[in-house]
């Protein structure tokens, strides 16, 4: 990691360093001894496809990337802020001189560091707060499967039970109904001709049109045992074919 060269020598410590995205990139470079005039930069990459990423001589203040030590000779240590994945390479500390043409020339150069760029991790919080979304989520979830549910089974079926009525000397014929305001006919379904006797001719149907449930008058009190509630009746009007 040491070059040395006429007593200059130049110490590019970090073989390889690994940053997150958004990190700021520390990469180390010490100097020591007397080199000929010209600047100390570094690098991205080598040969001919190398990218400046500092140069001594032409600083920007606008720019990510700042010395860890401003205006030192010996420590030419620098910081990239906000690093990207794009920043991924090898970087170089060298040190050039002006050649006998007055063009700056490699003098000394590190081993290089080579950088690379991992995902930010999630922090701690952020997994927490993830973790009680998707459980919130999951029981509102629940929640709403339950009410629909229920609202679905609340609706199958009918509200009245079934009942049986006695036609005269015909078979008991079970009716479904659901009673309303006294005075006030109420929704029959249709009574199943499996039900109908054996007796009646095949060329005869009955069909049950509607029926009114009314509540009986309510009887005198002296002919009525304690106790005993009004019962319900039903008309019936049966048309035959």
């Amino acid at each position: 990691d040491v070059q040395a060269g006429q007593g200059f020598t130049l110490q590019q410590p970090q073989p390889k360093v690994s940053v997150a995205v958004g990190e700021t990139l520390t990469l180390n470079c010490i100097t020591s001894g007397i080199a000929g005039p010209g600047p100390v930069m570094w690098l991205k990459g080598w040969g001919s496809g190398n990218k400046t990423v500092y140069d001594q001589s032409n600083e920007d203040p606008s720019s990510r990337v700042t010395r860890a030590v401003n205006e030192s000779d010996t420590d030419f240590t620098i910081r990239i802020r906000n690093i990207q994945p794009d920043d991924v390479g090898t970087y170089y500390c060298v040190k050039f001189v002006k050649g006998m043409t007055g063009v700056d020339e490699v003098f000394k150069r590190g081993s290089g560091t080579e950088v690379s760029v991992q995902e930010a991790a999630l922090v701690p919080g952020m997994v927490a707060a993830a973790v009680v979304l998707c459980f919130l989520l999951l029981l509102s979830l629940f929640v709403a499967l339950c009410m629909y549910r229920r609202k679905r089974q609340g609706g199958v079926g009918s509200p009245c039970p079934a009942r049986t009525v006695a036609m005269g000397s015909f078979s008991s014929v079970p009716l479904q109904c659901c009673a309303g305001t006294p005075g006030t006919p109420s929704e029959v379904l249709d009574a199943e001709s499996s039900h109908l006797p054996s007796q009646q001719s095949s060329k005869e149907e009955n069909n049950i049109h509607y029926a009114d449930l009314q509540p009986l008058p309510p009887a005198p009190r002296r002919g009525r045992s304690p106790g005993t509630a009004p019962t319900e009746y039903a008309s019936l009007r049966v048309a035959a074919k």
